[in-house]
Parts: C-alpha cells; sequence; structure tokens
C-alpha cells in the first residue's frame, strides 16, 4: 500500500500568503459565491475483508457498475476533473468566473491510486495561471470527518494531513493561497472546549476564514439567530478556562440541496440584495453557496451550463446590474477595501451555546462539562451532535458499533505516539497508524446507514489497532 503524504514540516504547509488588495467594482451592489465540495470514502477492495486491499469507492464503484447507483461512475469522474475546462473556457472569452473546490484527501489519494493522472493534472492546472485567480481552493479535514463527533486531539491532524497532501500534490505555492476552510458535512463543534480547539488549530494551520451553516451559529451577544447572515462574522470560541480564539466566517444560508448551486441560485439571490450597514459603512452582501459537485443528475447535467449562462449575463466587465462573482478571500479583501475588517464583524458561536454560558458559574477546568450535564438533567434531549448542513441527524447516537472502536483506536493512537520525538513520526509506522486513525472516521461510515458501511468502519478500525501493536 502506498502511503499518502500526511506528515513533514509544520512551519511551511501553515504559512498562508497575505491577501491581495481588494477591488469593489464600481456601484456593486452584492456578491455571490459558488462551491464545489467532493469526495469518495476509501472501502475494502473484494475478497476477505481482513486482507482486502483500501481502495477509491469510486474504483469499487467502477468495478461493480450494476450495483445501486454505480453506473454514475464514469460522469461523477468527469466531474472531478472539469472545472479547469469550465472555467478556463470562460477566460479565454474574456469572461470573469469564480469558483471554490472542496476535495477531500480520501478523494485526492483515491484517484493517485487509481491512476487517474489526466484528473489528477486537470485539477493542478487549477491551481496555477491563469486559471489560479479565478479558482479558489479550500482546505478541509482529510478524510472527511465530521468535526462535533471527532476526538479534539485529532481535529489539527485531519487539518494537517490535508495540506500536507495537498502541497505534495500541487506545490507549496498553491498551498500557501488556501486560506479557507470548509467542514465535511459544514459540521461545527458545539462543547466550548471543542470549538476552541477548533478554532485555535485553524489558526494554527493558516486559515484565515471558515464557511459555517447559518443554523449552527447565533448571535453572542444573546443565542438569537443572525440578523445580517450574507454579511462576515467573526466566530469567537471561549474555553472552559476563559481562553478565547476567533476566526471569520462566511454564512452558507439556506439548505443542502445541490440544486442551489447546480441551477447557480446565488447569482438569482445577488441580484435580488442591495448593500446592508456593517461597521459604519454600506457593505455588499454574499449569497454564498456549496454543494456536491458531482452528486445528482441537476450537477452533473445542468450546472455547466447554468454556471457558464451566469457568466455570461455578467459579461467581459465581470459585473452587471450590481452584481459580481467573488470568491471568499476575494470577497473579504474587498470588504476590508470598504476600511470593514475582522474586528468589526459581529461576533458568534455554536448554537447552544448561549443556553451553556448561562449555566457555568465561573470558569475553570470542567466547567463546560459541569453545565452541560445540568443542562441535560433537566432536559434529556439536549445533545452537541448535530451542528452540521442538518439539523435532524445525529452522527452519533444509533453508531456505537463505529464510535466505540473508533474512540479506542484514537486513544491509543495518542498513548503510543505523543511522546513520540520527530524521528518516529517521520516513520512508515507512524504514518500507517496516522492513515488508519483518519480513515476511521470519514462520515459515511455513518451517514450510508448500518451494514456494510459500518462493517468498513470496524475494519480499519481493526487495522489501526493492530497497527499500534505492531509499532510498540
Amino acid at each position: 500500500m502506498d502511503l499518502p503524504t500526511l506528515t513533514g514540516t509544520t512551519a511551511e504547509i501553515a504559512a498562508t500568503s497575505p491577501l491581495a488588495a481588494g477591488v469593489v467594482p464600481a456601484g456593486l451592489r452584492a456578491a455571490f459565491g459558488v462551491a464545489l465540495h467532493m469526495h469518495q470514502p476509501t472501502v475494502l477492495g473484494d475478497g476477505d475483508p481482513t486482507h482486502a486491499a483500501l481502495i477509491s469507492n469510486l474504483q469499487r464503484m467502477l468495478e461493480h457498475p450494476g450495483e445501486g447507483d454505480n453506473h454514475n461512475a464514469p460522469a461523477f469522474l468527469r466531474c472531478y476533473g472539469r472545472t479547469a475546462d469550465l472555467v478556463g473556457g470562460l477566460l479565454v472569452r474574456g469572461l470573469h468566473p469564480r469558483m471554490m473546490l472542496d476535495y477531500s484527501g480520501n478523494l485526492l489519494w483515491g484517484l493517485a491510486e487509481m491512476g487517474q493522472t489526466d484528473v489528477l493534472a486537470a485539477l493542478r492546472r487549477t491551481t496555477e495561471a491563469p486559471l489560479a485567480p479565478a479558482i479558489e481552493w479550500l482546505g478541509t479535514l482529510w478524510s472527511h470527518a465530521v468535526a462535533p463527533s471527532t476526538p479534539v486531539p485529532d481535529l489539527e491532524l485531519h487539518m494537517l494531513a490535508w495540506r500536507y497532501h495537498f502541497g505534495a500534490l500541487f506545490g507549496l505555492s498553491a498551498l500557501a493561497r488556501v486560506r479557507g476552510f470548509s467542514a465535511p458535512e459544514m459540521g461545527l463543534p458545539i462543547h466550548p472546549d471543542a470549538c476552541f480547539a477548533y478554532v485555535r488549530a485553524l489558526r494554527r494551520c493558516g486559515y484565515r476564514w471558515l464557511m459555517v451553516q447559518e443554523h449552527t451559529v447565533e448571535s453572542s451577544a444573546d443565542g438569537t439567530p443572525l440578523q445580517q447572515p450574507r454579511l462576515p462574522h467573526r466566530l469567537v470560541a471561549r474555553n472552559s478556562s476563559g481562553e478565547s480564539a476567533s476566526i471569520t466566517v462566511l454564512v452558507k444560508t439556506q439548505g443542502s440541496d445541490t440544486k442551489l448551486v447546480g441551477q447557480m441560485q446565488p447569482f438569482g439571490e445577488a441580484r435580488a440584495l442591495d448593500r446592508q450597514p456593517l461597521a459604519g459603512r454600506d457593505v455588499p452582501p454574499y449569497a454564498l453557496q456549496i454543494g456536491d459537485g458531482e452528486n445528482g443528475g441537476v450537477m452533473m447535467n445542468e450546472f455547466p451550463s447554468a454556471y457558464e449562462h451566469a457568466f455570461e449575463e455578467l459579461g467581459r466587465a465581470g459585473h452587471a446590474g450590481g452584481v459580481a462573482a467573488m470568491n471568499g478571500s476575494e470577497y473579504l479583501a474587498a470588504v476590508a477595501a470598504l476600511g470593514v475588517g475582522e474586528h468589526d464583524f459581529p461576533a458568534v458561536r455554536p448554537l447552544l451555546q448561549h443556553r451553556i454560558w448561562q449555566e457555568v458559574d465561573a470558569v475553570g477546568p470542567g466547567a463546560a462539562d459541569q453545565a452541560i450535564a445540568r443542562l441535560r438533567a433537566r432536559d434529556p434531549s439536549f445533545n452537541l451532535d448535530r451542528a452540521s448542513w442538518t439539523n435532524d441527524r445525529s452522527w452519533v447516537a444509533g453508531y456505537g458499533e463505529v464510535m466505540d472502536p473508533m474512540l479506542r483506536l484514537s486513544a491509543r493512537f495518542h498513548a503510543r505516539w505523543d511522546a513520540a520525538g520527530q524521528a518516529a513520526l517521520d516513520a512508515p509506522a507512524y504514518r500507517r497508524s496516522l492513515l488508519y486513525l483518519l480513515l476511521s472516521q470519514t462520515s459515511c461510515f455513518r451517514y450510508w446507514g448500518h451494514g456494510y458501511w459500518t462493517d468498513v468502519a470496524q475494519e480499519i478500525c481493526r487495522r489501526g489497532l493492530a497497527s499500534l501493536d505492531a509499532a510498540t
């Protein structure tokens, strides 16, 4: 098994280049942005599960076209590499397309293991001139883990692994331009200590901003929903000891339907918006959406033509009717050019934290846990695992057969490796254990139901624990 590049020198992969000077087109009323999320989990090949190879689910789909919707695999594969041609074709016509991309580490590794060099070459083109100014890559958790149900010590491991992997594939200069972060399943940790660790890790890894789902955050002032969700906000995370960390957030509104991106809803929404007051300035709002870039007929078939049509309407000037397309970092630079910076953005925190902090008598170790325990004693339905693109799905309840071995693997991993020196962390034994740890936390194992998917998760955990036994 060829291991992906998941480790290296932290300093160089956490360095992020500064934003370019922002430009605000004359008469701009509103901006919009679209992002495509791409992912395929790592699964087991055919044969005895205890010896089967780790392969991309995309490869499994191609090898078993008669199962379920596996016949879509060739279309999925085309979607993974089409952005370079889609955006490049508009650029050569003198238009000004914009696109954000979010690819899981699983998918990037799987494409390499499958020998899909043409797709990877197309993705490399998106990181280089002339496409790079039009396309912004977003970082993510390497193995598509759901942050609220991922062990806190593993969050930064996922972030770093993705950055190491992306840098190895596309170069450090491309990595330095990855300033925004797109969380798998739009997951946001609610527990104050977990959220603090999450935001601190994002900052340590060089991220400048985070995309969040509107219903996963609340006003820091009083716990109410956001009044101006299409303006930038500042996520302020405070832990039990009173320490705080913050990061700019751009808010994705509405639900998860890929049709919102596939039919370019953000463009239509932006045309109905006007500037809004913020810190004594009138600021153009931002209509932002992200959708699965390969999933569903609308993304395979309708999206390319809808995307092209939107930028044809904007024309060679790149803006029309007071509306322009901007990627996330580009939009924040434009806001900064109006004299509004991160310190001016309204403060938000994860949903339900207002209730938690109302229960905290005094800060100190365990303060949040004690407050949560009191809340649950009064309201047994109070839980912290539903802050994702949907608030009706638990990523924990009913999945003990996945969560229990996953947590054991995480605890054993840190007991074995946290005190090890750098030489040990550069060795294949560490990298193999790390790979199994990250893979065990893939959200698909708790999204697609019990049976095949939970069986794969259990086998990956078994292999991870065995790798730790072999490394002692």
